[in-house]
């Protein structure tokens, strides 16, 4: 049996799984989706699904990252 029966005309998902929210965006930091988006990825059209994609570099500076130890604690100067 060919494997062209399984393929679909329809975006994949982004996702690299690396599954952890962010936690004041409210996006995975993996994929940048959000909790819906990722919830409702199955469902969606094909056009909502490119709509989601075009979308997702532009939430890459949304995250910003996170210093943890006595760096994030400490002023420098």
């Amino acid at each position: 049996m060919s494997d062209d029966v399984w393929a679909r005309d329809e975006p994949q998902s982004p996702c690299v799984k690396t599954c952890v929210m962010h936690p004041t965006e409210g996006l995975c930091i993996g994929c940048l989706r959000s909790l819906a988006e990722i919830a409702s990825w199955s469902q969606l059209s094909p056009d909502a699904r490119r709509a989601v994609l075009a979308d997702l570099p532009a939430r890459a500076p949304r995250l910003t990252r996170r210093q943890g130890g006595s760096a994030g604690r400490v002023a420098k100067g």
